[in-house]
């Protein structure tokens, strides 16, 4: 398959002329549009049509004159232009084989005379039909009313793709109607960004790592797979964030009008880091980078590592906040013994945070008093780290903690706070020397350490 990306923008395309947010602008001072999303496979099947598709294939060096087949997903306006039909019969009278839902096809009749040369072919979702070259399933979006709108799966002999857009979260059906598929590349909506109190049939940044990983559970991706997010629109970050964003799930974005091939050798699967540290201060986005790296792996031990203080209502509250806004298949393990866990194996591991376990871990030790210190509580506080630092080196599970950045402050006005302000840096400085990854939150932001 030779695919041609001709647009991977949402209806009002990214950036929007009518916004000035920081999305749009960075968008446009890099010279940067997306356009409404399509595909052009093989210069002859055309997956959507909106009104911007065929400019877009000129703007990316290609032509319709090949044109035979057209998949509609839906009648909404960026991706089916029925008119596309009126000025093609301006030109040619080759074949069309036009396939969408009832009402997509039904406005599509109004368009030509009765007798053209097009062939209209009216689908629902669980049809399998033959479309030229192409072996075609019809899937079922959660987008409108039932039916009204089509994902689709296409075979040809020389690859397999997925044109998921536009959903929301996948149905169950259409998850199971792709087990084994193990797609060349996948072309899965993300139009929210960020913004995931939109109530609208789409997915966003939250929801879309977690298809992605329902679909690994049933092996319609694989580490071959490519992955590229689409009907992007200006509620996500820029794109350099975004792919930031995205390359943890295995995924990416491109540029309109990009050419990907499949049916060649598989790319090879690009490592990733095994450990990965991610520091900040207080309310910098670190848990919750920490979490995004990880919402699209299926088996998640989330590991708390705080105290539950049953008489303090606000740290109930915060504990119990973190606790609802992880994705509902993840265990939590409440413990102080990360060593155990690194030693073993396993699915991957997110420890929050290594602030906590610090402070736990003195209190056992009555660290915190002077003279338990030189009793015997220093020697046993640098044993626990040093056993912490050297399961970390020798991990072979995934993992990613978080820890706090405490030494940038006022200096503590006693011992043993600086104590443990000292031992929080020499441990982060540690971790960090045995990390792939590190990575540093500030106001939301974050900021790669070689």
């Amino acid at each position: 398959m030779d695919v041609l990306v001709t647009g991977t923008g949402a209806a009002d395309g990214w950036p929007t002329p009518y916004c000035g947010c920081a999305s749009c602008s960075t968008e446009r001072g890099a010279g940067r549009h997306r356009g409404q999303t399509a595909l052009l496979v093989d210069g002859c099947l055309l997956l959507d049509c909106g009104p911007e598709t065929p400019p877009a294939v000129q703007r990316a060096g290609a032509d319709l004159r090949g044109l035979r087949h057209v998949l509609l997903t839906h009648q909404h306006p960026d991706h089916f232009s029925p008119s596309f039909l009126l000025y093609r019969s301006w030109t040619t009278e080759e074949p069309l084989e036009v396939v969408g839902p009832p009402e997509v096809v039904e406005q599509c009749r109004m368009w030509l005379a009765p007798g053209s040369h097009v062939v209209f072919r009216a689908v629902g979702p669980g049809e399998r039909l033959t479309v030229g070259a192409y072996d075609v399933r019809v899937l079922t979006a959660h987008h409108g009313t039932p039916g009204s709108t089509v994902l689709y799966d296409v075979t040809a002999p020389t690859g397999r793709l997925l044109y998921a857009t536009d959903t929301g979260p996948l149905p169950e059906a259409t998850v199971e109607a792709v087990r084994g598929a193990a797609f060349d590349v996948v072309f899965l909506e993300e139009t929210f960004g960020d913004r995931t109190d939109h109530g609208t049939d789409h997915l966003d940044l939250a929801s879309f790592p977690e298809q992605l990983r329902r679909l690994r559970a049933v092996g319609a991706v694989t580490d071959a797979t490519d992955v590229v997010a689409v009907h992007l629109s200006h509620h996500n970050p820029p794109t350099g964030e975004l792919d930031r964003r995205l390359a943890a799930w295995g995924a990416r974005t491109v540029p309109d009008g990009t050419r990907l091939s499949t049916g060649g050798a598989a790319p090879a699967p690009v490592p990733g880091a095994r450990r990965t540290l991610v520091v900040g201060g207080a309310r910098s986005g670190k848990s919750r980078e920490a979490e995004r790296l990880l919402a699209a792996e299926p088996d998640v031990t989330y590991v708390a590592t705080s105290y539950v203080d049953h008489d303090d209502p606000e740290w109930r509250a915060r504990v119990d906040r973190h606790r609802a806004e992880r994705p509902d298949h993840w265990q939590t393990l409440e413990t102080l013994d990360l060593p155990g866990l690194l030693g073993t194996d396993g699915g991957p591991l997110l420890v929050d945070c290594l602030t906590l376990w610090l402070t736990r871990v003195m209190d056992e030790h009555d660290a915190w008093d002077d003279a338990a210190w030189s009793d015997g509580a220093e020697a046993a506080v640098g044993a626990a780290l040093d056993e912490l630092v050297v399961a970390w080196r020798r991990t072979s599970r995934r993992v990613v903690a978080v820890t706090n950045e405490v030494g940038q402050g006022v200096v503590p006005p006693s011992a043993a706070v600086r104590r443990f302000r000292d031992l929080m840096g020499r441990l982060n400085a540690r971790v960090a020397a045995e990390s792939e990854d590190v990575r540093w939150c500030v106001a939301g932001r974050v900021v790669p350490l070689a």
